[in-house]
């Protein structure tokens, strides 16, 4: 178990973070509003959790360890996140002298977070291993402390309102924030190389992101990669919310959020791919008409691919066809080729494999227009470990 899995105190973090900004326990006790030896506690109980020394001591003051210095300026991000939580509060009390995160709790952001994601108290409970009440009491607590009401009952569930979700998304950040700053002191003490979580769109599923990852274990052996699919929206909210480090595929255009950034990897353009066999096996169509005549596997709407797709016709002065069956899934678009004489519209490099081993095949030339913006999808102001630096490192020279 990690300490993010422990529920940090925010206490404690707090205390540290001061003691470290202003260098001595007794000034930070009138920022944190704690005692000394409370302090000194929570500073011991940081420390035994981590299994770091954070500070030390000398006549002048407290000074940070190398470990401590990484782990704080973690902190230090990840509080800044805990206090965009009293933006969106929109708390009408401004004469507060205390910062609102210093008085909320792990596990009521904990319990926010899971309650969102499930839309069930009795199934967020489930997964944290606590009562239902415990969990109720906890989202009550912290309705409270924001002035706000979070849910509304539904038919199947409950329904979080705006400010629920985007506290939940805040809360989330904190949460990897942390667990970064505990990878990369576990990476200074050599206890391991840290994770990597990458969502992978189909093209890059196929060669660039397994072959990048392979290039990373080489280099990092005892490092945790996590290779994600699915949908682009669900990876979008999977990295907006801290649990995914990059999305690796098509770029989208317009920018589906302003909280990320893309950075173009290369421009990859689209062929026909059938059957072997296939009258188009070898040799470029005709003409647009030609195509818009015939059977395809067509990306499914709203992606890049089909925006492309449709684009083609269009632009050659055809009406897109109408007999599509749309699949993202290659292993589906490959069974649906070998049993008929449809085309599907596909990278390449996306079925190198398939065509060297002959069980499909590619037209010799791309078809015009049909270039993709291929790339990274990352968080703004996202700052990666050592072990995701390489890896967005490799994946440019891959």
């Amino acid at each position: 178990m990690n300490y993010a899995d422990k529920l940090p105190n925010l206490r404690h973090l707090s205390a540290a973070l001061a003691v470290w900004q202003l260098g001595s326990i007794s000034r930070a006790t009138q920022r944190v509003h704690l005692s000394q030896s409370a302090i000194t506690q929570g500073l011991a109980k940081l420390e035994r959790d981590l299994g770091v020394t954070l500070f030390t001591r000398a006549a002048t003051g407290l000074y940070a360890t190398d470990a401590g210095t990484i782990f704080l300026r973690r902190v230090e991000r990840a509080l800044n996140w805990l206090n965009a939580i009293e933006q969106t509060s929109g708390l009408r009390n401004n004469r507060r002298t205390q910062p609102l995160y210093r008085r909320l709790t792990s596990t009521q952001l904990r319990a926010l977070l899971c309650v969102v994601e499930q839309g069930s108290y009795s199934l967020a409970a489930s997964q944290l291993g606590l009562t239902q009440p415990t969990v109720h009491r906890a989202v009550k607590d912290l309705e409270a402390a924001c002035e706000q009401t979070f849910f509304q009952r539904s038919p199947v569930g409950v329904e979080p309102s705006w400010q629920a979700r985007q506290i939940a998304r805040y809360a989330s950040l904190f949460f990897a924030e942390i667990d970064q700053g505990q990878e990369e002191v576990g990476e200074l003490q050599g206890l391991g190389a840290g994770r990597v979580r990458v969502g992978s769109l189909p093209l890059a599923r196929a060669q660039l992101v397994p072959h990048t990852v392979i290039q990373l274990l080489k280099e990092f052996p005892t490092a945790s990669i996590s290779i994600i699919d699915g949908p682009y929206e669900e990876q979008l909210h999977s990295l907006l919310h801290g649990q995914l480090d990059v999305i690796v595929g098509a770029l989208r255009e317009p920018l589906p959020s302003p909280d990320i950034e893309q950075k173009l990897l290369f421009r990859d353009p689209l062929h026909i791919v059938v059957r072997p066999g296939h009258p188009l096996a070898n040799r470029p169509p005709r003409h647009a008409g030609e195509l818009s005549t015939l059977d395809w596997i067509a990306p499914r709407r709203n992606t890049p691919a089909r925006e492309t797709f449709t684009r083609f016709f269009v632009d050659q002065g055809f009406a897109p066809p109408e007999q599509v069956i749309e699949c993202s899934s290659l292993v589906a678009i490959r069974s649906l080729l070998l049993e008929s004489d449809r085309l599907a519209l596909l990278p390449a490099r996306q079925v190198e494999l398939e065509v060297q081993m002959g069980i499909l095949a590619v037209s010799p030339q791309p078809l015009a227009g049909t270039r993709r913006d291929i790339g990274l999808t990352l968080r703004k102001h996202w700052q990666p470990t050592r072990l995701q630096k390489r890896f967005l490192e490799l994946l440019e020279t891959a």
